[in-house]
């Protein structure tokens, strides 16, 4: 189902991030995050740039009545081989990336007031079409296989991220982007096996787009991680571990996909400090 554009925008990004945020229905929230992105383009290309704006975000974005938000360990366990536990997998992963949305966005609108090169802009509305982008995707596959987002329970623990580093930029970037999207890197490619075996062959195409996607994601979060860090003049090695520490309430989960990790910019002396023992 087509993701229907709004007519008119607000007159800054700022402006239009909070506008995404407030959006509760999800492929509203999408349509205008992908309409916001292109304007930022055009805007940017016709050299009359959006102004940024003011800065500020709600403490929690808008959300639809469905899905049912659990805590993380009341959700059920998802059982992939069977038709049913593979759209319980793609919900799982549609919510993520409606959430991927708001975060996005919410880096736009929260941090406007910290001095940082136009790219970062750029990077971060880019990062938000694609996760727009990515909720189509999985929202019309579910649809096509009989069911829906909202259909299904979704757990609530997403968005405790964005809370814990609302007024430390670094710690953003380190705990969403180069820890929470890496992990992305991480599982994906087991998820697209799965579909494969099951003969999904749109769902797998779906999955390889958020994959290529996500390497970039991750990378947008190392690269401005680092500048933060030397106009600092801080290690981003022990910096990103500090923020790690502080912020995420877990160790990291191996296996690591160390390719798509090193194209992304993250080396493996950032990561294998911060993770469990390797089941292996």
């Amino acid at each position: 189902m087509a993701d229907s554009a709004p007519a008119t925008l607000p007159a800054t990004l700022t402006d239009c991030a909070r506008a995404v945020l407030g959006t509760a229905d999800a492929r509203e929230k999408c349509a205008l995050s992908r309409a916001a992105a292109r304007a930022w383009r055009e805007a940017r290309a016709a050299f009359r740039p959006m102004p940024l704006g003011p800065p500020g975000a709600p403490d929690h974005p808008a959300r639809p009545e469905r899905p049912e938000l659990r805590d993380p360990r009341d959700m059920p366990r998802r059982r992939t081989g069977s038709e049913a536990g593979r759209i319980a997998l793609l919900h799982a992963i549609a919510h993520i990336e409606l959430n991927a949305v708001d975060l996005h966005w919410d880096i736009v609108a929260r941090f406007a007031d910290t001095p940082m090169p136009a790219g970062f802009h750029d990077d971060w509305v880019r990062a938000a079409d694609d996760e727009a982008k990515h909720f189509g995707l999985l929202a019309d596959r579910l649809e096509a296989l009989g069911s829906h987002y909202g259909a299904l329970p979704a757990h609530a623990g997403m968005w405790r991220a964005a809370v814990d580093t609302a007024h430390d930029l670094p710690a953003r970037l380190a705990i969403v982007p180069m820890v929470l999207e890496a992990r992305g890197l991480d599982v994906t490619p087991g998820m697209i096996a799965r579909f494969a075996a099951a003969g999904d062959a749109q769902s797998v195409a779906a999955l390889e787009v958020i994959y290529h996607d996500e390497v970039g994601h991750v990378a947008c979060g190392a690269k401005w991680f680092n500048f933060l860090c030397g106009r600092a003049d801080r290690d981003p090695k022990p910096a990103f571990h500090d923020l790690v520490r502080r912020h995420f309430d877990a160790p990291l989960k191996p296996p690591f996909n160390v390719e798509k990790r090193a194209e992304a910019g993250l080396p493996p002396d950032f990561y294998w400090p911060l993770a469990e023992a390797d089941p292996a």
